[in-house]
């Protein structure tokens, strides 16, 4: 299938991302994905690697899997029990200008928690971190859809990685993704992957973090973040759950 073709079942399809596995394994084992939301297609997605992962170890058994994307190499480990680790590409944390994003959200500068300031925050897709003071705050999301999509279409943001933290290991966190076509995202694996990185750049990081995501849309998602001692990589896992289609 040529891209096209690919976004056309993404749209159909509807999910926040799907994964198409292009070509390979080739003669080193590596597999070519491509990620398609119902809108475009995007450099990486976590949650899409994790259950492309699953799907392949269920047919060919866990292991060592390596995929291709077009951020990419991407390492993804499969154990016995069809728990899915991925490693990121080399990520990037940068400062973040807010413009009017508040206002597009509707919070205010009170909103925000001091001690974890806005950035922009890379591990193959670009997302912009921002902390509410409050697990309230978090759970009220109401945003203006279209202006969402101008402001990160300008600033070639993948999602908003709207964070609170209960502590320095759990955080609960919610994706606008209108850059998609879709209001939420359930579970964002390129997402945890950056904040990883965003927290490791602030002298925040721990060596498991654990995302609370998609509480709020009732499909919740448990992703675990781990930071390893000399690499630079952020390593994602999760698990994946098999979805039946009516007929």
């Amino acid at each position: 299938m040529d891209g096209r073709e690919m976004q056309a079942i993404a749209a159909e399809v509807g999910y926040s991302e799907t994964a198409f596995l292009t070509g390979g394994p080739d003669a080193d084992g590596v597999r070519t994905v491509r990620y398609f939301s119902p809108k475009a297609e995007v450099p990486f997605c976590g949650h899409a690697t994790v259950a492309t992962a699953v799907a392949l170890a269920e047919r060919v058994g866990p292991g060592e899997l390596v995929f291709s994307t077009p951020a990419g190499i991407v390492p993804v480990s499969v154990d016995a029990g069809l728990r899915a680790t991925l490693s990121s590409v080399e990520p990037s944390v940068e400062p973040a200008e807010l413009g009017d994003v508040l206002e597009i959200l509707r919070w205010s500068a009170g909103d925000l928690d001091p001690a974890l300031p806005p950035r922009v925050a890379y591990a193959g897709a670009r997302h912009l971190v921002l902390a509410a003071a409050t697990r309230e705050r978090l759970a009220e999301l109401d945003y203006d859809f279209d202006r969402l999509l101008a402001y990160m279409l300008e600033r070639d943001l993948t999602t908003l990685q709207l964070v609170w933290r209960e502590s320095p290991t759990v955080f609960h966190v919610r994706d606008p993704f209108p850059v998609g076509g879709v209001v939420e995202d359930p579970a964002t694996g390129a997402a945890a992957a950056a904040f990883g990185a965003y927290l490791r750049e602030l002298g925040l990081g721990q060596p498991k973090i654990t995302l609370h995501q998609g509480d709020d849309l009732g499909r919740p998602s448990l992703i675990t973040v781990e930071l390893r001692p000399g690499d630079n990589r952020v390593h994602v896992s999760g698990t994946a759950v098999p979805i039946t289609t009516p007929e």
